[in-house]
């Protein structure tokens, strides 16, 4: 029987909202119970520092020096997870000594897997020098070098939690809205995993722009405003969504132009209704029709967007909590799953959940000194 570890796990997604961090104590198999968490919100100049790297990886991608606007956000991003470490440990009463493990996903600033190029900035041996744990980090390159998607990565986690979960009847659709959103269908035996199309990052980008809000919160902007059915069926007739998954996104590849005519309003109804309706696409791709959908991420507080796609899923839609789950932090109690799994040398990503050829460990290890 493996040995269940207590490690740390971390995610700062593809919104920039902030990091969350979690203990989870796992043996990267079935074992995976979770711990404390808390969630380190972004202030506004680190938010600002990795809009800007996010910006410029678009137009170099990954090789060569770093510009120094990008190693000022790797810096910045690795001091803001220890400091989330160091307030978790605080939070738990443990010392570093007491966790095995940090699993540090890092920040993603490009993806670009039909390049063979994913990146997240993150320094991982400056993590584990400045918390005193061993950290794994770089998840994603291993199995994009391998010709995967490189995403998405939570899927064999969504799976461990499933499994323990008598009352949820397969097929079970678990939906992540982030910046980008994803599906992990987990079925009779089967798991498949793909990006679906935008999340927050869309709306959340409008928002900035006419609020100078991070988020359009509670959904306030988008219910006062009308959806332009025009505008929505342009953006639903992209080629993404007829290709067969796996597939991927990066953050960047749905914006905002098909609304830029919209007023504030309707623009934020229209691209919620955008990320709803494309999420509901992913049905097509199923073997089966799935008996519940579970939306985890900060997709679920808007009620705008929940209720549109309740409107659009002929099936149950419950929240993580609903299904006893801590929503806010499951991608961060999936990378630490995720570094249990690379130390032993285990599978991140299947064929069906990445498109690689085979079952793909991968991370780097970097040991505290």
């Amino acid at each position: 029987m493996a040995e269940v570890l207590k490690v740390i796990g971390l995610m700062s997604g593809t919104s920039l909202d902030g990091i969350d961090a979690a203990l989870l104590e796992t043996d990267g198999e079935a074992v995976a119970v979770p711990g404390p968490a808390l969630t380190r919100p972004y202030d506004p100049g680190t938010r600002a520092v990795l809009r800007a790297a996010i910006e410029e990886a678009r137009g170099m991608g990954e090789g060569g020096p770093l510009p120094d606007s990008i190693r000022a956000a790797e810096i910045r991003a690795t001091e803001a997870h220890a400091e989330a470490v160091a307030a978790l440990l605080a939070e738990a009463g443990l010392e570093p000594r007491d966790v095995a493990l940090i699993g540090f996903h890092g920040q993603t600033i490009l993806h670009r897997p039909e390049q063979r190029l994913t990146w997240q900035i993150g320094d991982g041996a400056a993590l584990a020098r400045a918390t005193g744990i061993s950290v794994v980090s770089d998840f994603r390159s291993a199995d994009v070098l391998a010709g995967g998607e490189g995403a998405p990565l939570v899927p064999l986690y969504h799976a461990a939690l499933l499994g323990a979960a008598a009352e949820l009847t397969p097929p079970v659709a678990v939906v992540n809205i982030g910046g980008v959103a994803n599906v992990t269908y987990v079925g009779r035996g089967a798991i498949l995993a793909f990006d679906t199309g935008p999340g927050n990052a869309p709306i959340d980008d409008w928002a900035h722009i006419h609020t100078g809000r991070p988020v359009d919160e509670g959904g306030v902007l988008a219910r006062a405003g009308r959806i332009d059915a025009a505008a929505l069926d342009d953006m639903l007739a992209h080629a993404f969504f007829d290709r067969v998954p796996p597939k991927s996104l990066d953050r960047m590849d749905f914006g905002s132009e098909a609304v830029a005519h919209l007023s504030p309003a309707d623009g934020a109804a229209t691209l919620t209704a955008f990320t709803a309706a494309s999420i509901a696409r992913a049905r097509e791709h199923f073997p089966e029709a799935a008996n519940a959908w579970i939306v985890c991420g900060g997709g679920r507080h808007n009620p705008v967007l929940m209720e549109a796609l309740r409107a659009r899923v002929n099936a149950p839609v419950l929240s993580a909590e609903d299904a006893g789950w801590r929503g806010d932090f499951l991608e961060a109690e999936a990378f630490a799953y995720l570094a249990v799994r690379s130390r032993r040398g285990l599978a991140l990503s299947l064929p069906t959940t990445t498109g690689v050829a085979k079952p793909m460990t991968g991370g780097k290890f970097h040991r505290a000194k």
